[in-house]
């Protein structure tokens, strides 16, 4: 009994002792702390939803000022046919050219900005603030400096548009360098590769698909913020809308708000086609070099079929000397296709470039407009209070965000949703949320509940389920397929499957993607002060309608300062928790 009973007493030290020195991941100090600041940032999140006061039954007894509004509307009108289509042509013209050029510019910042390709530590915050300045210069106060440089037309908007987007598009282009496979880059250098040939075989081929998404979504994101640019004098539909509004049209403003709407789905759907185009299925078990030498070869290699020819079954001289297959005609055509429809955008947008040898003389006079910097004749606690209010805006729609993106996100990605059709109508809901300029939903919103935060929350929330969403979607269809299969493979459900291998394989992009849609609302917050949404663009608008330009730019400053913080914040937490 004795013996027994010692041999009982060893067995359990035993098993305690195997589940003791099983691998334990140890939580750092910094990791807590910024675990800590997440949550802090949550609960001000809510509390700026409180302070808003956004009340449904208030909304529900406000029903009659829309009432009112559309007894107001009448019926919808549209421009004359040959004026619409030409407006449309001028509309998306700009966006694509100003798109173009942030692109283009973007792969140098975007280099230097990078952790892993910058010459040094003062390139990449150079890099980084540039990437940061250009962000919190809205896009609105651009073009409002060049239509002063270069008078009325399309160019004042290619430049804004192109100058603003530099920022986020260097900012994912850089986060996307820093996450490529270092092997091929430091292969090519260990051979005697230039910087040049490193950038070119190393890390362009691992990036390209990314960066064109990015593009893509970017260049959405400007064809509904080109609304706005018609406020300030850029042409396009947004000028006509504009001047729909002011003159109390509001039948002929929501005629050309719907045609507005219908082209940014169809840009949103043309994207998705682009986008899908370029990525394929997914096929995590392929390398890189896999994917590069043939995009589809992985349908074959991942196949279940014993007679399908394994990926690096592939000859030398087939790789280098692709045969000119249906698909490989079908890509050239799209690529001939994207050109000539970028030469016909910069036909469309009529530019003057002789505008850009002239420009130079009234660079210092328009310049002396907005520098020094000052308040004027608004008290500085006003001004910080209003900035204040522009951030609370931002957190609260952030907030109201997250768990509806997070559902409609996680049903839109193909690994997660149960069905085709769910994740069709998934994907349908949020392009269809997209497709709602910002600008468009608060003006709306605001003749229902009138002037206040509570029409910008609202409308930032809305547009940012759309936004987050698709961001998520896309994040969780990229993360690896391994342990999702190997959960599968041990009877695992499909909810256990998301909570234990999809979300926190995609938990480091979702805290990524909500600061950017943090950074984003702080903008578009600002915006949507000008038509009384509340926050520091009420200040905004009245500064430019006064050509206060020295108050514009101490408002643009402190945006600045407040992009700048939220930068610093995404960074950390991306290191953190990498």
């Amino acid at each position: 009994m004795t013996l027994l009973s010692d041999a009982r007493a060893h067995e359990v030290p035993a098993r305690v002792s195997v589940a003791d020195r099983a691998p334990r991941r140890p939580i750092s100090p910094e990791r807590i702390a910024a675990g800590l600041t997440l949550l802090a940032l949550l609960v001000l999140g809510i509390l700026a939803v409180n302070e808003v006061g956004i009340s449904i039954p208030a909304m529900v007894q406000s029903w009659g000022n829309a009432e009112n509004f559309m007894a107001r509307v009448g019926g919808l009108t549209f421009p004359e046919p040959g004026d619409l289509a030409w407006l449309t042509a001028l509309t998306v013209g700009l966006v694509l050219v100003g798109t173009l050029l942030a692109a283009v510019l973007s792969v140098p910042i975007a280099y230097l900005a990078a952790s892993n390709t910058t010459p040094g530590n003062g390139w990449r915050a150079a890099a980084r603030f540039v990437g940061a300045l250009t962000r919190a210069l809205p896009d609105v106060v651009l073009a409002m400096a060049f239509v002063l440089m270069f008078s009325l037309g399309t160019l004042p908007g290619i430049l804004a548009i192109g100058i603003h987007s530099i920022g986020m598009i260097s900012k994912m282009f850089a986060d996307a360098i820093e996450q490529i496979d270092e092997g091929p880059r430091l292969a090519i250098r260990a051979a005697g590769g230039s910087k040049m040939q490193e950038f070119a075989a190393g890390i362009l081929p691992q990036v390209l698909p990314s960066w064109v998404a990015t593009v893509l979504h970017r260049n959405d994101i400007n064809l509904r913020g080109s609304v706005v640019l018609g406020y300030v004098g850029v042409a396009g539909l947004g000028l006509e809308m504009s001047y729909a509004f002011k003159a109390l049209n509001y039948g002929k403003g929501l005629g050309i708000a719907l045609v507005i709407f219908v082209l940014c789905v169809v840009m949103e759907i043309v994207s998705s086609m682009v986008r899908g185009a370029m990525l394929g299925q997914q096929r995590h078990t392929r390398s890189w070099i896999d994917r590069l030498i043939h995009p589809r070869l992985g349908d074959r290699a991942t196949s279940d079929s014993p007679t399908t020819s394994p990926a690096w079954a592939v000859s030398p001289q087939t790789a280098v000397r692709r045969p000119w297959t249906a698909e490989r005609v079908r890509n050239t055509v799209a690529v001939a296709v994207a050109v000539l429809v970028m030469i016909g955008s910069v036909i469309v947008s009529q530019i003057n470039w002789m505008d850009f040898f002239t420009v130079w003389a009234r660079i210092p006079e328009v310049a002396g407009r907005f520098w020094p910097p000052s308040f004027g004749n608004y008290e500085a606690a006003a001004m910080v209070s209003a900035m204040r209010d522009t951030v609370a805006i931002a957190l609260a729609a952030t907030v109201l965000t997250l768990l509806p993106s997070l559902i409609l996100g996680s049903l839109a990605a193909s690994n997660v949703a149960p069905s085709a059709g769910a994740r069709g109508v998934a994907r349908f809901l949020l392009v269809g949320i997209r497709g709602i300029p910002e600008l468009i939903l608060a003006i709306v919103l605001v003749v229902i509940t009138g002037l206040g935060a509570q029409a910008g929350v609202i409308a930032l929330a809305i547009g940012g389920i759309g936004l987050l969403g698709k961001l998520i979607a896309d994040s969780f269809e990229e993360v690896d397929r391994g342990p999702e299969r190997a959960l599968r493979a041990v009877g695992a459900t499909r909810l256990q499957t998301y909570a234990s291998a999809t979300v926190p394989q995609g938990m480091q992009a979702l805290i990524g993607h909500s600061f950017y849609m943090l950074d984003t609302n702080i903008r578009a917050a600002t915006i949507l002060g000008i038509v009384g949404g509340g926050g520091v663009g009420y200040y905004l608008l009245n500064a430019s309608q006064g050509s206060r330009y020295e108050t514009v730019t101490a408002i643009v400053l402190m945006i600045l300062v407040t992009v700048l913080v939220v930068e610093g914040l995404a960074m950390w937490m991306r290191r953190v928790f990498r």
